[in-house]
């Protein structure tokens, strides 16, 4: 039996050399499949750890209070530092030095001015996005004719889901690039504006009542500041008047305003007030024929 366990043994010392045996010489680096291995293991086990210490430090910033575009933005930082040092050290297991780093980066920045600018261009448009933080996880943005709400920020892309369930991968260098209109940056709260006209000779101070009771009433407008009614102006052939209130639910604001547009339909029709049709007044000239000479 002790002979058989040795014999195994010897095998698998003698396995172990074959695969030290170097494979690959690259600047003195002595390259084998054993190193490989050990480093390809090294890199995997590193993306596991900065995944799950990531969320754990994610969570630890949550109880603290931190607001969720700093943890977010610290946790990716966090995953990102520990990746890149996992691999570091894959590297130098295998022998690689900073040196030969260097003369590979060489090699790559050629490749990046022929065909990889616009990788390299999302790229660093994406830190500056983490670490600037312009736009967060959960803000509701418009970016040319696409608007939605950031669902997630990478290092190359940011991806936005639409109201209408629909997810655009969009380049990091286009947000940084193009106007982006936020309607959360500065809260989660917005005004939005309601405009009616009504017939002249209406009771103005029984529309601006009306206006603003249709407001009040809907579960998602804010008590405070308080719906207010403007009345803009004289116009051809209506009163015209503005409703403003803020809504907290910044993703269905355009439902509310549907609500309210309903309701103060309603009380029109209900207390008589007439919403007017343009009106236009056509003066038709008649022309004498001309005599013939």
């Amino acid at each position: 039996m002790d002979s058989s366990v040795e014999t195994l043994w010897d095998q698998i010392k003698n396995l172990w050399n074959l695969l030290g045996e170097p494979i690959l010489n690259i600047n003195n680096a002595k390259i084998s499949v054993s190193s490989i291995f050990a480093s390809v293991l090294m890199v995997v086990l590193t993306i596991q750890f900065a995944k799950h210490a990531g969320r754990a430090l994610g969570r630890s910033l949550d109880r603290r209070g931190v607001d969720s575009g700093v943890r977010d933005s610290i946790e990716r930082f966090f995953r990102y530092v520990v990746i890149a040092l996992g691999i570091l050290f894959s590297l130098d297991n295998l022998g690689i030095s900073i040196n030969s780093l260097a003369a590979v980066g060489a090699v790559l920045m050629v490749g990046i001015g022929f065909g990889l600018q616009n990788i390299a261009q999302n790229f660093i448009s994406g830190i500056i996005i983490l670490i600037e933080r312009p736009i967060k996880v959960g803000d509701i943005i418009q970016v040319g004719s696409s608007s939605g709400k950031v669902v997630d920020i990478r290092v190359r892309s940011t991806v936005i889901q639409t109201r209408d369930d629909v997810t655009i991968i969009m380049p990091n260098s286009k947000i940084l690039s193009e106007e982006v209109i936020s309607d959360s940056f500065s809260g989660q709260r917005i005004r939005q504006h309601i405009r009616v006209g009504v017939a002249y000779g209406s009771d103005v101070n029984l529309v601006k009542d009306l206006l603003k009771r249709s407001a009040i009433g809907h579960s998602k407008v804010l008590a405070e500041p308080e719906p207010r009614v403007i009345f803009e102006d004289f116009g051809e052939s209506s009163l015209n008047f503005d409703l403003r209130f803020w809504c907290f639910d910044i993703w269905d604001m355009d439902q509310t305003s549907s609500d309210i547009r309903t309701e103060i339909d309603r009380l029109f029709r209900e207390m008589q007030v007439e919403i007017p049709f343009p009106q236009r007044d056509i003066h038709i000239k008649e022309t004498m024929p001309r005599l013939g000479h």
